[in-house]
């Protein structure tokens, strides 16, 4: 070996070898920077002399750097085998344990060797071999492995445990296998043959669930971010872990209503209330579209207050695409369903040392740190606080109208009959009398909200024009017997303009006149006409004659 001669590299191998070698051996250098914290244990340590956590290295990235000087500058003729006593003479850091390691002699030579045979990717040339049989898994014969795959298709939310258990069965029993697969070997090959566990999703013989499993195991699954600010909110009801003290003296867990924006994660409102209502959700909802500004779309689950007939109608009047989310899929709305555990871990830990925990605190206390703390608060994902990213844009939003045309617009619409005896209509039970100007109209359209028939309106369908409010029936007022005057239904004309001439009507006038050109006589026989005494005297005297003959 010492009369072995160095190949010279050519200039543009050797600025190769050079950069590669001084790289490697400065992270060399750095990598086995160790302190002794305790007998026999060795730490890593970063250049502050901080612990920190040491990254496995790859084989092959630590041979190079092992032989990398070597080929950067090469040792004169006959010193090759010295500079590779001395590298086999150090303790280097294991790659894969950290633990100090030193390698022989033939073992950096070869090293060496292969590194320099390599012109194109010495560090490749360093590689470990992989194995001929790795991921045959030889104790899982084909006829094993066909038993597991049709067990999973059977039952896919089996743990792997139970699966390994089953499979033991079917080997010894059924196909008569000396030994079954240990439960590493099956867990193995199920997680590199994609036979991952799947939870379940609903109740196991929901329809909903079913389909939701299906897609899931079809279609991939990935996050998403809104390209403007206003261009989709998300919102969602949460149970929190608190009970609140109400005035009827229970106590009650109380339900958040969150409003977030897509893209800059700012919270456009919270509020707590005592049960996930279509009233409060709108309620809430309203205040964040005041606050913030009417949204282009808005992303909820299928609760039955994101789906009331209000909350639906209101949107679609609003100009807001609402979306919802598939059945037993939460993860499309993953960004409000990690918002929770903000709630959860700071907001309500806080509140612990109250006792007595009332809803007006509650809400005081959640707007304060709304506002203050998580809004301006650098925010992990995005990497600023969701009010710089909200105040950044761009933005789509669109003003939001007052609270009355609000309250005009979360209304459910339906049609009613109105009744000609007293001009009334019947509404979840409760008689409204409807303007006598309109007592014309057979079928009127109402807009209504359940939980507030004080404010009800009659509503121009085509045109979508809210046309008066309507009240209910008083009839203790009408006892009194005050009557108002019918307004008109046509206009007042004078007495003199477009008067109609008595007489014979203009139709039958015009077929008259019709029948008389077409020269024809009268289709009758015209009888003489008598008096009324003449026609009663003749009459008498028939009837004596018949009487006569009888």
């Amino acid at each position: 070996m010492n009369n072995d001669k160095p190949t010279t590299p050519t200039g543009q191998e050797a600025c190769r070898f050079l950069v590669l070698g001084l790289l490697f051996a400065a992270v060399v250098a750095d990598s086995t920077h160790i302190r002794l914290d305790e007998p026999g244990k060795e730490t890593a340590t970063m250049s502050d002399g901080e612990p920190t956590t040491r990254r496995p290295t790859r084989w092959e990235t630590f041979r190079f750097s092992v032989v990398g000087p070597l080929l950067a500058a090469p040792p004169e003729q006959g010193e090759l085998q010295e500079a590779i006593k001395a590298l086999a003479s150090k303790t280097w850091r294991h790659p894969v344990t950290g633990d100090p390691a030193r390698f022989g002699f033939s073992t950096i030579e070869r090293w060496y060797y292969l590194a320099k045979g390599e012109r194109v990717d010495p560090v490749g040339a360093l590689r470990r071999k992989v194995r001929s049989d790795r991921g045959q898994q030889p104790a899982m014969p084909d006829k094993l492995r066909a038993e597991l795959r049709a067990q999973y298709r059977a039952h896919p939310t089996w743990s792997y445990q139970l699966h390994a258990d089953n499979l033991e069965v079917v080997a010894t029993d059924e196909l008569k296998l000396e030994q079954a697969p240990s439960y590493p070997t099956v867990r193995r090959f199920m997680k590199a043959n994609g036979l991952l566990r799947r939870r379940r999703r609903g109740p196991k013989n929901s329809p909903g669930a079913q389909r939701a499993e299906e897609r899931f195991a079809k279609r991939e699954v990935r996050s998403y971010e809104s390209k403007y600010v206003h261009a989709l909110y998300h919102c969602d009801f949460h149970e929190g872990s608190r009970k609140v003290l109400t005035a009827d003296g229970r106590w009650v867990k109380p339900q958040l209503l969150g409003v977030l924006d897509d893209r800059s994660r700012l919270c456009c409102h919270l509020q707590w209330y005592l049960a996930p209502t279509a009233e409060n959700f709108v309620h809430g909802l309203s205040q964040a579209f005041q606050k913030r500004a009417l949204p282009r779309a808005l992303m909820s689950d299928n609760g039955s207050a994101m789906t009331a007939a209000e909350t639906t109608e209101g949107l679609g009047r609003l100009g807001v695409v609402h979306d919802t989310t598939l059945p037993y899929s939460p993860e499309q709305n993953g960004k409000q369903e990690a918002f929770w555990d903000q709630i959860e871990g700071r907001l309500l830990p806080m509140l612990e040392g109250c006792q007595e925990l009332t809803l007006s605190l509650l809400n005081e206390a959640t707007c304060a740190w709304m506002e203050l703390e998580y809004n301006r608060n650098r925010h992990s994902e995005i990497g600023e606080s969701p009010l710089c990213r909200y105040l950044a844009g761009p933005e789509v939003g669109r003003p939001c109208p007052g609270t009355e045309v609000l309250r005009q617009k979360f209304c459910a619409e339906k049609g009613r009959t109105q009744r000609k005896s007293d001009g009334t209509i019947s509404l979840l039970g409760v008689r409204f009398e409807i303007p006598n100007r309109y007592r014309h109209v057979e079928h009127v359209r109402v807009r209504y909200a359940r939980w507030d028939l004080s404010r009800v309106w009659l509503v121009d369908a085509p045109t979508d024009t809210v046309l008066c409010p309507i009240y209910p029936l008083d009839k203790e007022k009408n006892a009194e017997g005050c009557r108002r005057d019918l307004e008109p239904l046509l206009p007042e004309l004078p007495d003199d303009a477009n008067a109609v001439e008595p007489g014979i009507a203009p139709l039958l006038k015009k077929l008259m006149a019709d029948y008389a050109q077409t020269g024809l006589p009268p289709a009758y026989l015209p009888k003489e006409a008598r008096s009324t005494k003449e026609e009663h005297d003749t009459n008498e005297d028939h009837d004596d004659k018949e009487d006569h003959h009888g």
